[in-house]
């Protein structure tokens, strides 16, 4: 039967159905594991073992030459550059070590790198709780630990330099992700980085109907809006960048310029929690809290990431709790 190359909508749903079976094979793992070892390891591995689900799935079907769940679903095979044959065993490990393991790793520098330059006492109490959880091979501890020597033979004005830079990888990131995606959905080539890295593509077995260019110039004007979306964000962030450095600029200046009044015990209340002196423009949060805007805008920009991660364990915890409940 005649081949084509698999258009944009087969790869995404694809990617989706593969998406739902890792997460079936993640599910299980972490409930067969949690029962079994309790809750406080199941936390301490809970990323390493869906890092091992994601290996296992693609090892038991790409490495192994086989379609996967979501390409056999919508009937695509792999195909290397030369688009005559499947990709080789190298090109496919190359792949999975792209798509699996590489995010993990570069998930796990960063942290420990923004951890560590944020605080170097409660980084060290971090890795010695570590160790005795998991062990000396633990793959975090020695990457802690890495870190730990690194950044010790940085002097602080250049920690100060650097934990920026890593928000700022970690921000790039996720952009060169999105651009990624922006491209893919108006050349229809690659999905995944990963995929790109390896130069692995898809081909499909032609059918009757005759809508592919249909769909084609869809996903092109979805790919141009998206590109138009991803272009205004960037503008609006480099605009709040620079209104932040202005905005710590002059409260420096103010703060400088102030005169510095003896508090009396019962003034404590006017004091910010997070600097432990005078609150200056004093923000208010939700909850009713007060604060120095300075304080809290700069707790907001480096705790972020501690926050979201801290609500997927919170949900994974809950959705445990319902399932044996």
């Amino acid at each position: 039967m005649p081949l084509a190359p698999a258009n944009q909508s087969q790869l995404i749903r694809s990617s989706q159905k593969d998406e739902y079976y890792q997460n079936f094979l993640r599910n299980n793992v972490n409930e067969a594991f949690q029962t079994y070892a309790g809750s406080k390891r199941w936390l301490d591995w809970r990323r390493e073992l869906e890092l091992l689900s994601d290996l296992a799935y693609y090892g038991l079907t790409t490495l192994s030459g086989y379609q996967t769940l979501g390409e056999e679903y919508v009937n695509i095979v792999q195909v290397d550059p030369t688009k005559r044959q499947i990709p080789t065993r190298a090109r496919r490990g190359l792949f999975i070590l792209c798509h699996a393991f590489l995010p993990y790793l570069l998930d796990k520098v960063l942290v420990c790198l923004e951890n560590e330059l944020e605080g170097g006492l409660e980084s060290q109490r971090g890795i010695n709780r570590r160790q005795v959880a998991s062990g000396w091979w633990s793959l975090e501890v020695w990457l802690k630990r890495w870190t730990q020597q690194a950044v010790g033979m940085l002097s602080e004005p250049q920690r100060k330099v650097c934990l920026p830079v890593v928000f700022v990888l970690q921000q790039s990131l996720t952009f060169l992700h999105r651009l990624h995606v922006a491209l893919f959905y108006v050349s229809g080539s690659f999905y995944h980085l990963s995929k790109r890295a390896a130069g692995i593509s898809y081909l499909r077995v032609m059918g009757l109907n005759g809508d592919d260019g249909t769909i084609r110039s869809s996903y092109r004007l979805l790919g141009a809006a998206s590109l138009l979306q991803l272009l205004i964000t960037v503008c609006l962030q480099l605009n709040n960048f620079r209104q932040r450095q202005r905005a710590r600029q002059e409260w420096k200046l103010y703060r400088n310029l102030s005169p510095q009044r003896t508090l009396s015990p019962g003034s404590r209340a006017a004091r910010c929690i997070l600097c432990l002196e005078e609150r200056r423009h004093s923000t208010s949060t939700p909850c009713g809290h007060l604060f120095c805007w300075e304080c809290i805008t700069e707790w907001c920009n480096t705790k972020v990431r501690l926050l979201a991660q801290l609500a997927i364990t919170l949900k994974s915890c809950k959705e445990k709790f319902t399932l044996n409940n």
